[in-house]
């Protein structure tokens, strides 16, 4: 756990601790302000207030990223537009994707359709920045000899599944986000030894991930009792992350017996290769 940082207080004041252009990547799901309990704080704002405190952070996200870095960030619908305005007109920042989340599982309503994604933006530094769309790559649902022989890229629409109150590796926090939908992340803007940074971590997903694939990782924690959950988390054996992208073990139709291949085998080992 030498290689992970925990934080543990006001994420706005230990952001203003940190060293300006020092940090390769930034993941971070800040509150939704829709009134979730977290422990020690509930999700609840006022709507100016709420935004105040995003575009403070947001600054300080900015001064700590360093030029080929990248930051994405997790919000629900109703400050989304408002977030993408400070990343884009006040910070100057380079718009890169708008990530829908696809889960199949959600919220129910009987008047009006039921929720089922959540989304992220991603943002740059500069125009100049790191992206390893080998480390991601899908296989493709058909055999082609010309394109995208190694896999395609998985473009803004994820599917991942909720880390479901059944499931043995949920934590008891309200908003915990699946292992691989961070890896991807972490794969595809990152190097191994790089320097990531999650000034919200909650449950500690993103601590998990960049400990199993080898990333220096500082996470930052308003509520003692889930930076230790988040220590138990990192003390446990690794036994392969709590969900994977459907598309990861398909194998392409019509695959010649002389064929690509591998690609699925080549992401499996490299996401579980603590396991080994």
């Amino acid at each position: 756990m030498s290689n992970i940082e925990i934080k543990t207080g006001d994420s706005l004041e230990l952001l203003r601790m940190i060293e300006s252009e020092s940090v390769d990547l930034i993941i971070a799901d800040p509150p939704y302000n829709l009134g979730k309990n977290y422990g020690n704080n509930h999700d609840v704002k006022g709507f100016k207030e709420y935004l105040e405190f995003s575009e403070k952070w947001l600054q300080e996200a900015d001064r700590i990223l360093a030029p080929h870095g990248t930051i994405y960030v997790f919000m629900g619908f109703r400050f989304i537009s408002y977030l993408y305005d400070i990343l884009d007109q006040r910070l100057g920042m380079h718009f890169n994707s708008w990530i829908t989340w696809h889960y199949t599982q959600g919220v129910g309503r009987t008047r009006g359709f039921s929720p089922r994604h959540d989304d992220i933006l991603m943002f740059t530094k500069t125009g100049d920045f790191k992206f390893n769309l080998d480390a991601v790559r899908v296989p493709q649902k058909y055999y082609r000899d010309r394109n995208n022989m190694a896999g395609a890229n998985p473009g803004d629409v994820w599917t991942f599944s909720h880390v479901h109150y059944s499931n043995p590796e949920r934590e008891d926090h309200p908003t915990q986000k699946p292992e691989a939908l961070v890896a991807r992340m972490v794969l595809a803007s990152s190097d191994e030894d790089d320097l990531i940074l999650d000034p919200f971590f909650g449950s500690g997903t993103t601590l998990r991930v960049c400990q199993v694939l080898n990333r220096r990782c500082i996470g930052i924690e308003l509520n003692p009792e889930y930076a230790e959950l988040a220590r138990r988390r990192l003390a446990r054996p690794f036994r392969g992350f709590d969900s994977l992208d459907p598309r990861v073990n398909r194998m392409p139709k019509d695959l010649p017996r002389k064929g690509i291949g591998g690609l699925a085998d080549k992401q499996m080992l490299l996401l579980n290769k603590e396991t080994q």
